[in-house]
């Protein structure tokens, strides 16, 4: 089942492990690895927090996705551009936060990321802008946590993904799962 395109706003990569990463023209997703050049790519996980757990531990970090409504919803509070929240993929239209497990997310011409989960973003936020952690972590009335920083996915077809591209999303067959924390 597809819904209706969505967009892509803004791509970014970082080769070093920075909190931030740099817009660019187009960035190129490669099939069980994630962005080339970015610092986060691999088969096994890259994110410096993970690898001192499980150097093994497959990477379902690979790449890393918010919609650029988070910017809007917080622009009373914070000053934040595409990609120094650490997204590869910043998107338009398309509520990233809802879908469910295992969902395709089609980017640009051939680009394929399945959705793994939530990322939790770490205390290197309030270093980054204070305050920002709490606007990003909140606790929904029924006691559940509610994580706004953005998804995470791998790459199951690669290809160039630009601004401007179309985000068509496949959801996956079945009952849906609901999203936990990568």
């Amino acid at each position: 089942m597809s819904r209706s395109p969505g967009s892509v706003t803004a791509v970014s990569r970082a080769a070093a492990h920075s909190f931030s990463k740099a817009p660019q023209p187009r960035i190129t997703l490669i099939e069980g690895l994630g962005v080339e050049g970015d610092a986060h790519a691999g088969s096994t996980t890259q994110h410096l927090y993970l690898v001192k757990k499980d150097p093994t531990r497959a990477n379902l970090t690979q790449v890393h996705l918010i919609q650029e409504e988070l910017f809007h919803e917080l622009r009373d509070r914070f000053v934040i551009r595409p990609g120094e929240l650490g997204e590869n993929v910043t998107t338009s239209g398309v509520d990233l936060l809802t879908l469910p497990l295992g969902t395709r997310l089609h980017l640009g011409a051939s680009a394929v990321v399945e959705v793994t989960g939530l990322r939790s973003p770490c205390s290197k936020i309030n270093a980054y802008q204070g305050g920002l952690m709490k606007a990003l972590v909140e606790k929904h009335p029924d006691g559940g946590v509610i994580r706004k920083s953005g998804i995470m996915g791998v790459v199951v077809a690669g290809g160039e993904v630009a601004p401007g591209d179309t985000l068509r999303v496949e959801l996956p067959a079945g009952e849906p799962v609901a999203l936990g924390v990568v």
